[in-house]
């Protein structure tokens, strides 16, 4: 079993901090088991207060300038960097030359690197040679695991009585992830037992104790890994409620995602996270999000179960904005609508919790 924190981490995020590509830093800076996040490296918001950046709320992660800087700052607080977990999430995966040069000299600096990026740097000769002379290790959390580790689907799932939520979204980088972990806080803070299981390499970074990678799978075992650790997680741990964590979105054209978690997850019930502000597809300029109520009614066509909340997005919108968005999207869809990020996961968690004495009748 890994102890976590492992370690003590920069978080690499040059150019991207604060916006969509740098949404694996957000994850970090926002919470994390399994490091200790000293700072995070954007030349362009170097002095700023990271938690400030993100949601206007200081929490002591400052912005440095660039790799050097940031380890030189964390060996005078008393608390050395250990490693340099690479914060970018690019359309694509990939990542940027200028990002490989600022890895390698902090391999140099004698940190262990951590990449969630699809670029596999441990199969660079050059990173490789640079690692070994340092003594430090190179972890790409998106290679595939052993196909012989792999589940193919088997019809377990039928046998988890937990009540069951998929966290979906009506767009890529729309804050799915962190509205399922914030849900799981909320919960527990009911007085429910609960559990995350994460889908993408941000979640594994943040250490959930469930989960896959799910676009570092071959296909034909999507479905099974999904089914496994959903099923894991009530196998060992029974919780009242499991919350999974959604990906992409069924209408993205670049992302689709969800179809897999809807048919093997097996969910009860559906959360909604969308960004009333958003026009277009994420990086997709010229491709028009489709309307909020066709995004539901695809959800609930496919599965057969209810979109019971609309979560939000607030970017882009002032307060009175927001407060507006939520009151149409009441009246159009019928659906309570909350923004957990600002306002706390504790009315949506009662929402879902409010689903728990039906789960019990239909078992």
């Amino acid at each position: 079993m890994i102890t976590m924190p492992e370690g003590s981490a920069i978080v690499y995020c040059e150019k991207a901090f604060g916006t969509p590509n740098g949404k694996t830093a957000h994850g970090l800076v926002r919470r994390t088991d399994r490091y200790r996040v000293l700072s995070v490296v954007d030349s362009r918001r170097a002095g700023a207060d990271a938690g400030v950046v993100l949601d206007d709320r200081a929490n002591g992660v400052r912005v440095m300038v660039d790799v050097p800087s940031a380890v030189q700052a964390a060996a005078a607080s008393g608390t050395p960097a250990t490693h340099l977990v690479v914060g970018l999430a690019p359309d694509g995966g990939r990542l940027p030359p200028t990002a490989r040069e600022d890895v390698m000299e902090a391999i140099r600096r004698g940190l262990n690197v951590d990449c969630g990026l699809h670029d596999f740097l441990s199969e660079d000769p050059k990173l490789i040679g640079l690692a070994e002379k340092a003594g430090v290790r190179i972890r790409d959390v998106r290679r595939p695991p052993p196909r012989s580790e792999l589940h193919f689907f088997s019809g377990k799932i039928e046998q988890v009585d937990s009540l069951t939520v998929a966290v979906l979204g009506t767009d890529s980088a729309i804050g799915k992830r962190t509205t399922a972990l914030l849900l799981v806080e909320g919960l527990r803070q009911l007085g429910r037992t609960a559990e995350m299981i994460g889908t993408g390499q941000t979640a594994w970074m943040q250490g959930v104790r469930y989960g896959i990678i799910l676009d570092a799978l071959v296909n034909d075992f999507v479905a099974g890994e999904i089914e496994h650790a959903v099923w894991s997680a009530w196998h060992e741990v029974h919780p009242e409620v499991i919350v999974i964590e959604g990906q992409g979105s069924l209408l993205n054209p670049a992302y689709p995602g969800g179809f897999e978690i809807l048919a093997a997850g097996r969910p009860d019930v559906v959360v909604l996270q969308h960004a009333p502000a958003r026009k277009e597809y994420d990086g997709f300029p010229g491709y028009p999000m489709h309307p909020l109520d066709k995004q539901i009614q695809a959800v609930e066509l496919i599965s057969g179960k209810p979109v019971v909340a609309i979560t939000l997005n607030h970017e882009s919108l002032t307060h009175a904005q927001l407060v507006e968005a939520k009151a149409e999207i009441r009246r159009t869809t019928g659906r309570p609508a909350f923004d957990v990020l600002r306002d706390g996961p504790a009315d949506v968690a009662a929402v879902v919790a409010g689903y728990l004495s039906r789960k019990a009748v239909r078992a």
